[in-house]
């Protein structure tokens, strides 16, 4: 067996063989919504191979259970390309995910915004995504299958019911283009003018490379940004991840209300 369908199997036996109807992976500071699920929590630790999030805001367990008549796999923590240089560092708990049969997954993170329309303590849906970093979690991959096709990687249905869902919640919830910086450092203010001029809405430094591998295995795949900060130049915040960590807790109260109104006029 492989390692993903050991680990399907594992999780199996302590939170039942229903297939999750969507996966959820948290961003930093938005890992409160892991504590409203009914159901299971296994941390990390007990799923060999998983990547533990070496970042502080991350709670590294997986939750399964129901949530607003949903249920949903959520991951407290990821792991990302800066943490030990490895673009493909999800892969192994992305590939779990599909094991276990679920179909559909939704990305969260904290990202930094250029536009001044969408504020500190705003959202942002992503409909596109610039890789900026220069990588990609495929390199080494020996299959055809690498030569993923990105067109739709932002699934339609699911941002037009996420929009929706916004909208039923008075939540604004504008779309935009992610740019992914690998980090750990923060932007320079040319680096922002330049993906400004490139088209960029906001930066971060994750949620790529898994909106990539989920598109390699299939999954449905959407991802909402929580703004924390305005990028380096376009405002005089002080940027730091503890600033991140602070600012996150503005956003996600409305992130939450938008999940939850998604997952309960989900069909």
């Amino acid at each position: 067996m492989s390692r993903s369908a050991d680990l399907s199997a594992l999780i199996r036996e302590r939170a039942g063989d229903q297939a999750p109807d969507y996966g959820l992976i948290l961003g930093s500071g938005l890992g409160h919504l892991a504590a409203q699920v009914d159901g299971v929590a296994i941390p990390y630790d007990d799923l060999p191979g998983f990547p533990h999030a070496g970042v502080s805001g991350h709670v590294p367990q997986l939750v399964i259970g129901q949530l607003e008549g949903k249920r949903v796999a959520v991951f407290g923590g990821r792991s990302h390309y800066y943490e030990q240089g490895r673009a493909d560092a999800m892969r192994l708990l992305l590939e779990t995910l599909a094991a276990l049969g679920c179909e559909k997954l939704i990305l969260t993170n904290a990202a930094g915004s250029l536009r001044t329309d969408i504020p500190t303590g705003g959202l942002m849906l992503l409909n596109d995504h610039i890789a900026f970093a220069g990588t990609n979690p495929l390199i080494g991959e020996a299959t055809d299958a690498r030569f993923v096709p990105m067109t739709d990687a932002h699934d339609a249905r699911m941002r037009a019911a996420l929009s929706a869902a916004a909208q039923a919640e008075g939540v604004d919830l504008p779309e935009g283009v992610y740019c992914w910086f690998s980090g750990p450092s923060f932007e320079t203010p040319a680096e922002i003018r330049a993906a400004r001029t490139l088209g960029a809405d906001a930066v971060g430094m994750s949620t790529v490379p898994e909106i990539i591998l989920s598109r390699f295995l299939g999954l449905r795949t959407a991802a909402i940004s929580v703004v924390t900060n305005m990028g380096a130049g376009l405002s005089d915040e002080a940027i730091s991840h503890d600033h991140t960590k602070a600012m996150a807790p503005l956003g996600a109260a409305k992130l939450e209300r938008v999940l939850r109104r998604f997952l309960r006029d989900a069909a």
